[in-house]
This record gives structure tokens, C-alpha cells and sequence, in this order.
């Protein structure tokens, strides 16, 4: 049922109860044995791809935070505009990269081929530690609890209730996401543009109350009163907020090898869904702020819904349903999206090599899609969530900056390497400046949640050298997995008998 997708960091076997991984075809072997991810993500998926996974619930819960830490109406609007601006450039270093490297696993992928091996896993510990798992767990409470909204209108819902609708949701499109590639695509461009008519609503909506006059707010005279002064320390953690809304800009990086031509596709695509973002961000906002004085969104805990409150009247309760319809979307494209980092790294030795095995009917990470989804619903479990946004962010940012040097430093390096596409130097180094101050100014504002997010990162580094650099194990420890592990029918595919442990795997690397 299951094959081992190519790892050729697998060649360090110490028991001879284990089959080496499947070896990787030359390329003149016409016998394609070997299973491998399809190439099934066209133009309009691999839109649909970037736009479902940057607006989800983002939109819906950062606009009151931008706000908060910006002070002032016309100061939050700029931060949504200059925060897709900066978007942009990165993604456009993401394309260079994607073509160049043309790996799934994103930023993963990237860093570990530039730098080595211990960056590469420390950006992979957080990112399948903290990282997704709390985004995914954020994304489907805000679905469960827009779901439930309508029918708890003088309450909140129940709290037994919003996490068990929450993990049904995870689990239904972890099992559609195991099924099929296609269908897992098809939801996501239909939700995609489910997504996008609902924020259309709120805009047009919006613009109809700014052509009755109804734009205080949003006057130059009223835009920029501050009720206090910000600091640059502040303005930085509204960009961090703001990035929130704006993360899975890089995440078609995630899944380059299923894009069909990707040499093409993959800067067209970041190249058309980017600035619809920005734009759909941007008139979100002013349509916010044209029903809503700034003191009534940040004394919302749900502003669409207040939004809808306010104009829709007896319409209001398509409002929560839109939501909920946007959030199911962005569960399902980063689920997608983070089982391939998982698949990714287990493919290049730095997680348990079950990760890398695909199905052989369905071509797709089974296991590793299994992973983001316990995990998710473990993070569900714990509790509270949205503390967790900040470190989230932080670590976000921190490891967009290092992929980014890392494309400096391979054209250093690597000169004369192969590059489809080639941005202009100072999109790289306007970037980096942008992301040194935000980091710099965001660390000194908030050292105890940005030091947080570093300490978690840097945890990854004692597992690094036991589980990875550590090549001289015990012998026994590798006979217990052994005898946990049958022998294939084929070189590469795992059995029906039971899998060993995740943890004792990972001593295993």
C-alpha cells in the first residue's frame, strides 16, 4: 500500500532488518517504478492555492490588533497596504527560489540546501512543533465558532461544542486530503471563491455606506488622530499582526513539485494572487471603518459579524456563514500544504522516514498528513490558542528573513547555478531591512512573546545531534524498530504490521 519516495538520506541503515529505500531512477530509466507526487496543481489552483491560504481567518481577527497597536484609522490602513507591499517582494525572492530549487517544502527545502542540515531542521521543528499546528488549530475554532454563532446569539458558544465541530472539520479534510490530490484541489478552488464573495459583500456593502456620506473615519482630518502616540516598537507589532492575516503568502513553495510547469505557473500565480490580496485586505478595512468607529471594532471580538450586525439586519446571519465557509477553505489548503513539509523533511532525513511515504493508489503523504492532524487536534485540546499567535508571527518572519539571506548567499556562492527567473538585488535587500527592523523593534517591545518564539526554535537544536547527527546508535535500539517494522514486499513500501513509535523513530534518523 505504501512506497518510500526516493530519500536518498536513508543510505546510513545499521541492521540488516531493515530494506534500503527504493533507489532514485537515472535518467534514462524507462521503468518509472518509482511513485512519486503528480503533477496535477495548474494556474488557477496554484492561485487558489496561495489566495485560500492567506485569507482564512486572518482578516477576521487582525483587523482589531493592526488597529490596536497602530492608533489611529489612516495608520492601520497603510500598515494593511505596506504589509501586502512587503509581501510581494518576498514573494517575488520565493519565486527566484522556487525555480532555482525547484523542491517541495518551501522555505524547509531552500535552507537546508543552502545552509546545511541544523538550520534547515530548526525552521522544520518549529514549523511542524508550533508553527502550522496552531494556525490550523486558530483557523478551525474561527470556523467552528462562526458556525455556532447564529444559533448562541446572546452567548458565546459552548466550549465542548466549538472543539468538537473544530476537529470533526480537521478530520473530514485530512480524510478528503488522503483520498485525493483532485478533490483536495477542487475544494480549495471553490472555497477559494466562496471566500472571495464573502469579503466582496463586506466591500460592496462598504462602498455603498461610503457613497451615502458615511466615511467619518476614513476623512483625512479624523484618519490620523491618535488617542495616543505610537512607537516604532508599536507600528512594529502592528506589522507583526498584520503579518498574521498575510501569512501562507510562500506556501505554493510547499508543494512546487505537483505544479505543472512551474517555471511558469509558479511566479504567475504568486504574481496575480499577492496584489488581489492586498487589494482585498485594504477596501476589507475601509469597509470595516465605514460602519464602524474605530472604538466599536476594537470592542469587537467579532468584527464581521459586527459588521453585519449593523447593515445587514435580518440578513446578518449570512455574515457568520461566510466566515465559516473562508475558514474552511484555509484549513484545507494548509493542511495540504504543511503534510508536504512534513513529507519533505522526512524525505531528507530529518523526520521519521514514515513521513515520506505516499500512498501507492492515491499518490499522496498519508502519514505525514496524519501527523499535522493529531497535532492539531492535540493543540485543540490544550486550550487557548490565540496566545500563541505572536510566537506564530515571530517565528514566521524570523524564518522568512533566513530564507531570504540564503538566496544572497547562493548567488554568492553558486553563481553560475541555473535561474529560470532573477530578481532585481534590492528586492532581496529592501526586504531584509524591513524584516530586521520589524524583528529588532518587535523583540524589544515584546521580548518575553518574541523570546518565547526563539526559545521554541532553538529547543530543536539537542534533537538535531541525538536524533540526526548521532550515527553510532545502540544496536538494540535498532533491532526493537526492527522488529516493529516487517520486511517489504517491494524495496521502499511498508507493510500492514504495525509502525514503531514517532518519537522512537526519530532516534532512529
Amino acid at each position: 500500500m505504501w512506497c518510500c519516495e526516493g530519500r536518498e538520506q536513508l543510505r546510513h541503515t545499521h541492521s540488516d532488518t531493515f530494506t534500503p529505500p527504493m533507489p532514485v531512477p537515472k535518467k534514462d530509466d524507462k521503468s518509472s517504478d518509482r511513485v512519486t507526487l503528480k503533477k496535477e496543481i495548474g494556474l488557477l489552483s496554484a492561485c487558489a492555492i496561495i489566495i485560500g491560504n492567506i485569507i482564512g481567518s486572518g482578516i477576521f481577527i487582525s483587523p482589531k490588533g493592526v488597529l490596536e497597536h497602530a492608533g489611529s484609522v489612516g495608520l492601520s490602513l497603510i500598515v494593511w497596504v505596506c504589509g501586502g507591499g512587503i509581501c510581494t517582494l518576498g514573494s517575488m525572492c520565493y519565486a527566484e527560489l522556487g525555480v532555482t530549487i525547484p523542491k517541495s517544502g518551501g522555505d524547509y527545502s531552500y535552507v537546508t540546501e543552502i545552509f546545511g542540515g541544523l538550520v534547515g531542521f530548526l525552521l522544520l521543528w518549529s514549523a511542524v512543533l508550533i508553527m502550522y499546528p496552531t494556525t490550523l488549530a486558530v483557523i478551525a475554532l474561527t470556523f467552528a465558532n462562526y458556525v455556532l454563532q447564529p444559533a448562541f446569539q446572546d452567548c458565546l458558544p459552548p466550549y465542548v461544542a466549538t472543539r468538537l465541530l473544530a476537529t470533526i472539520c480537521v478530520l473530514f479534510l485530512t480524510w478528503v486530503n488522503c483520498s485525493s490530490v483532485r478533490w483536495a484541489t477542487r475544494i480549495q478552488d471553490v472555497f477559494t471563491v466562496g471566500k472571495l464573495l464573502a469579503l466582496v459583500l463586506i466591500i460592496v456593502v462598504g462602498l455603498v455606506q461610503i457613497c451615502r456620506g458615511h466615511y467619518d473615519a476614513l476623512r483625512p482630518s479624523t484618519a490620523f488622530q491618535f488617542s495616543e502616540e505610537p512607537s516604532v516598537g508599536q507600528i512594529a507589532l502592528a506589522f507583526l499582526q498584520a503579518s498574521f492575516a498575510y501569512s501562507g503568502w510562500n506556501f505554493l513553495n510547499y508543494v512546487t513539485e505537483e505544479v505543472v510547469e512551474p517555471r511558469k505557473n509558479l511566479p504567475r500565480a504568486i504574481y496575480i494572487s499577492i496584489p488581489l490580496v492586498t487589494l482585498v485586505y485594504t477596501m476589507t478595512n475601509i469597509a470595516y471603518f465605514s460602519s464602524m468607529t474605530p472604538q466599536e471594532l476594537l470592542a469587537s471580538n467579532a468584527v464581521a459579524v459586527t459588521f453585519g450586525e449593523k447593515l445587514l439586519g435580518m440578513f446578518s446571519w449570512v455574515m457568520p456563514i461566510s466566515v465559516a465557509l473562508s475558514t474552511f477553505g484555509g484549513i484545507n489548503g494548509y493542511l495540504f500544504t504543511s503534510s508536504r513539509l512534513c513529507f519533505s523533511g522526512a524525505r531528507e532525513g530529518h523526520l521519521p522516514y514514515l513521513l515520506a511515504m505516499i500512498h501507492l493508489k492515491n499518490c499522496t503523504p498519508i502519514p505525514a498528513l496524519l501527523v499535522c492532524c493529531i497535532a492539531t487536534i492535540v493543540i485543540l485540546c490544550i486550550g487557548e490558542t490565540h496566545n500563541l499567535i505572536n510566537y506564530v508571527s515571530f517565528i514566521n518572519y524570523l524564518s522568512y528573513g533566513v530564507t531570504i539571506a540564503g538566496l544572497l548567499y547562493l548567488r554568492k556562492k553558486n553563481p553560475a547555478l541555473l535561474r529560470p527567473i532573477k530578481v532585481n538585488l534590492l528586492v532581496p535587500v529592501s526586504y531584509l531591512v524591513f524584516w530586521a527592523v520589524l524583528l529588532g523593534f518587535s523583540l524589544y517591545s515584546e521580548p518575553v512573546v518574541c523570546g518565547l518564539g526563539m526559545v521554541i526554535m532553538l529547543t530543536g537544536v539537542p534533537v538535531y545531534f541525538v536524533g540526526v547527527q548521532w550515527k553510532d546508535k545502540p544496536k538494540w535500539l535498532y533491532r526493537a524498530v526492527g522488529e516493529c517494522v516487517p520486511s517489504p514486499p517491494v524495496p521502499g513500501c511498508l507493510g500492514s504490521r504495525p509502525s514503531p513509535p514517532l518519537l522512537l523513530c526519530l532516534l532512529m534518523l
